[in-house]
């Protein structure tokens, strides 16, 4: 008879990273919902409207692309087109011509949408302070090395 169990490197499923951080990740993705329910947006709108929002500060009056906004995010260019879509339903940004590409668009929060988007943000930090907090003072250290994870070639 085989071994029908599974072949792991690890002794212990707590030894691997990537279950690790698939658990802890659902943990904060749920923490995050639940701070963002009052603001009827769900995260990953949040991320997007809050990208823009960001990027329209400091564009000195450039426009911005949805590719800007999906490039800040780092998401799916066709997720980002349909979760846009979505925020411009809801009344929170506006698609406008763009002066120089006739193809594109420029996108502006509404006033609505940056004054949802400022609200949500402190519940947000709020909520990841409280979900981070067992780490104390290595918050610091642990954040250099998830953008050393996002920043890999």
């Amino acid at each position: 008879m085989t071994n029908a169990g599974l072949h792991t490197e690890f002794e212990h499923a707590d030894e691997s990273p990537g279950l690790l951080l698939w658990q802890v990740t659902n943990r904060w993705q749920a923490a995050q919902r639940a701070a963002l329910a009052p603001f009827d947006l769900t995260h990953v709108q949040f991320v997007l409207l809050a990208a823009l929002t960001w990027l329209t500060g400091r564009s000195g009056g450039d426009p911005v692309t949805q590719r800007d906004i999906a490039d800040q995010a780092a998401t799916d260019p066709m997720m980002t087109s349909q979760v846009l879509r979505t925020l411009e339903q809801k009344g929170l940004l506006e698609r406008r011509d763009h002066p120089t590409d006739k193809r594109a668009k420029s996108l502006v929060p509404t006033k609505s949408g940056a004054a949802l988007v400022n609200r949500a943000i402190a519940a947000v930090e709020a909520c990841d302070r409280d979900f981070f907090s067992p780490l104390g003072d290595r918050t610091p250290r642990f954040t250099a090395a998830l953008r050393q994870l996002r920043d890999r070639t």
